[in-house]
């Protein structure tokens, strides 16, 4: 199946000069959103998965998923005070500016491997955040996961020593 087909583009979003990549019309589309699903699956089954972790807020959609087809866990990381119990965080670099983003802190036990699931990796800071929470949390990084992966931002220079998959390049 092609999965490009069904991703929207969207031009000049969210400011003049960007083209966004919608995926929203590809979860709307069963067999899509099934073929997705299913090649992260066939991709991570011979990968050490314990927990899968999607970042908010399109991670989300894929990463329960993801679990439920691989037979484990599902643990979200958040932005900032949407998080009930006790967390840990990271800031991180944008392009203009920094953001954090929160895990509980007992979410992962020491020794876990954690597969980590979301939309788009672009400059990849947001991925890399991420897996500073897992391992300071003492779990390990199975692997990366993304929908589409924009390859002229070179995000997954940011992933260097990690497993890193990519269902669509743009």
């Amino acid at each position: 199946m092609d999965l490009k087909k069904l991703i929207r583009e969207v031009p000049d979003f969210p400011k003049p000069g960007i083209l966004f990549y919608d995926v929203t019309t590809l979860l709307k589309d069963k067999d899509g959103f099934g073929t997705v699903i299913d090649r992260f699956e066939e991709h991570f089954v011979n990968h050490r998965v314990d927990v899968i972790l999607g970042i908010e807020a399109r991670g989300f959609i894929f990463a329960p998923a993801v679990a439920y087809a691989m037979g484990t866990g599902f643990i979200p990381v958040r932005k900032p005070k949407k998080l009930p119990a006790e967390v840990v965080s990271v800031e991180y670099e944008l392009e203009y500016g920094t953001d954090r983003l929160e895990i509980h802190k007992d979410a992962i036990k020491p020794g876990q491997h954690v597969l980590i699931i979301d939309d788009v990796l672009a400059t990849g800071g947001t991925a890399q955040a991420v897996a500073k929470l897992v391992e300071r949390l003492g779990g390990t990084v199975s692997g990366f996961g993304f929908v589409i992966e924009l390859d002229f931002l070179k995000g997954r220079e940011k992933l260097q020593g990690y497993s890193v998959y990519s269902l669509l390049h743009y």
